[in-house]
């Protein structure tokens, strides 16, 4: 099988190796697709530590079944079934005590970001039963690829708790914050509005039905009160850096709720009186519980309209160093770009 192999920082190769063969109570899946996702770019680059030279990334997929694992019972996972995986592998031992919290328990593992697990940028991928779920066999089966950064966003918003009334503000364009766009209107927000400084992004973001302002035009709280006649209730940082987090803290009302969904910086830089005398809220939010997950893929199955938009390009695997390329230099598309795995025979 083809699987892309980061052979050192800024090198990404399409390598030739063995097919996994599933273990007790794990599932091969043939990889449909998989999207990339920012912390791929990271990991491409070296910047955020989280990756190895050697290492097979990709947890953003959607695929089918290819074969089981004794154990696995085929009557609920059967051959064939399209599904995708939830790349948050909690230890068997402890998915009782961190039910609808798994991202919070001791030695979970993260597919994708274990550099010792072979991902799935790759022909095949090897997942446990448990985090195998099925999708609707009438939804296009590459958009399940975005169901792990819907799943982000539907956690992000749950924390949030916003009421169907309220104003939000989502700063940052890029697909976390293309999809928290789709997560606020699935729990019922009307109002909404985005700061991103691409055009494209800009674009994309409007064709889902929000108004998208430019942070390069003029102070962000300014041209967030003259659209939602004052400032916002909520803020969503899908960007995660010092000026993202003070523009939300700037563009929200007094006791408002800003959550932080972006991780474009380890460090952040915060104006402590907008916090402490203003008396907002500042909500940390990472990954995403199965109950999320979940939730994100029933969703999307039955909206694949509205998440049609989200992909703005499908390229094939021997395509993707040149787009990591790109996207590692801040060039890429409006949207997300998915590595399409079964458009060829494969080896073997």
């Amino acid at each position: 099988m083809r699987a892309l192999v980061l052979t050192d920082f800024h090198q990404l190769d399409l390598v030739e190796t063995w097919r996994p063969e599933p273990g007790p109570g794990e599932v091969l899946l043939r990889v449909c697709a998989t999207g990339i996702c920012g912390s791929d770019v990271h990991g491409f680059t070296g910047d955020n530590g989280r990756r190895a030279p050697g290492q097979v990334m990709g947890h953003e997929s959607s695929g089918t079944i290819a074969a089981l694992g004794d154990g696995v019972d085929a009557s609920v996972l059967p051959l064939g079934a399209p599904a995708t995986f939830n790349p948050v592998v909690v230890p068997e031992e402890l998915l009782e005590r961190y039910r609808d919290r798994e991202q919070h328990a001791p030695g979970k593992q993260v597919i994708g970001v274990a550099q010792q697990v072979q991902a799935s940028f790759a022909d095949y991928v090897m997942v446990p039963a448990r985090n195998v779920l099925l999708l609707d066999a009438a939804m296009p089966l590459h958009l399940g690829a975005l169901i792990e950064p819907l799943a982000v966003a539907v956690h992000a918003v749950g924390l949030a708790r916003p009421r169907t009334d309220e104003t939000v503000l989502v700063v940052g364009g890029g697909p976390i914050g293309q999809s928290v766009v789709l997560a606020l209107q699935r729990a019922g927000v009307r109002d909404i509005v985005l700061s991103e400084r691409d055009p494209s992004r800009r674009e994309l973001v409007e064709a889902l039905g929000v108004t998208a302002l430019d942070p390069s035009a003029g102070p962000l709280a300014e041209q967030v009160g003259e659209v939602l006649g004052g400032a916002a209730d909520l803020a969503i940082d899908a960007v995660g850096l010092s000026p993202t987090m003070s523009d939300a803290l700037a563009s929200t009302a007094l006791g408002g709720r800003v959550v932080l969904v972006g991780m474009g910086s380890p460090r952040l830089e915060l104006p402590a009186f907008a916090i402490s005398t203003e008396e907002r809220a500042i909500i940390g939010s990472f990954t995403y519980s199965a109950r999320d997950f979940a939730a994100a893929a029933t969703w999307i199955g039955e909206h694949v309209e509205q998440a049609t938009p989200l992909v703005s390009s499908v390229i094939d695997p021997a395509q993707a160093h040149e787009a990591f390329t790109a996207l590692a230099a801040g060039q890429g598309p409006a949207g997300k770009i998915l590595v399409r795995f079964d458009q060829e025979e494969l080896g073997a």
